[in-house]
């Protein structure tokens, strides 16, 4: 990967929806040449995919927590994560290292909500341990944004 490469990664961050016009004249690429590396890049598995961001708030999922969760045995972790995976509210999953086996962000439309996941969903997983939760009062900053142009050492785009 080159700069060129860390500048296109940089546009679509700030707008997926932007025409392969638009992305060229930005990184100062031609369509073609745009379209070439977007491409290379899909394909490198270095852009995952294309998303809509939506306002929790609006659709009726205010309350934001974080869970962290423990299991009993290394081996309850794949049938935990598996779990997870079918409760729509959680956001996140993570496997971490110390204290907790796992930290999860949820969503939830209101307190009682939350404690109906935590309570009837995630601590009934079989393995789980103990639970504890974090509310959310504010997000100064909520995004997925990955710095590309500081970057120092440039990554290898595999070959298509």
């Amino acid at each position: 990967m080159d700069r060129t490469d860390y500048a296109l990664l940089e546009a679509l961050q700030e707008d997926a929806r932007a025409s392969l016009a638009e992305l060229g004249r930005k990184i100062g690429l031609s369509i073609s040449a745009t379209n070439e590396r977007v491409k290379k890049l899909v394909t490198a598995g270095i852009v995952r995919g294309w998303h809509v961001r939506l306002d929790p708030d609006r659709l009726g999922y205010p309350v934001m927590a974080f869970v962290s969760a423990a299991v009993d045995r290394p081996d309850s972790a794949a049938g935990f994560a598996a779990a997870i995976g079918q409760i729509p509210e959680v956001q996140e999953c993570h496997q971490v290292d110390g204290t907790w086996s796992f930290v999860l962000k949820v969503r939830a439309h209101d307190t009682r909500h939350l404690e109906e996941l935590v309570q009837q969903q995630i601590r009934a997983i079989p393995g789980v341990t103990g639970t504890q939760t974090t509310v959310v009062v504010r997000s100064p900053k909520d995004g997925a944004y990955i710095p590309c142009l500081q970057t120092g050492e440039p990554a290898a785009l595999a070959q298509a």
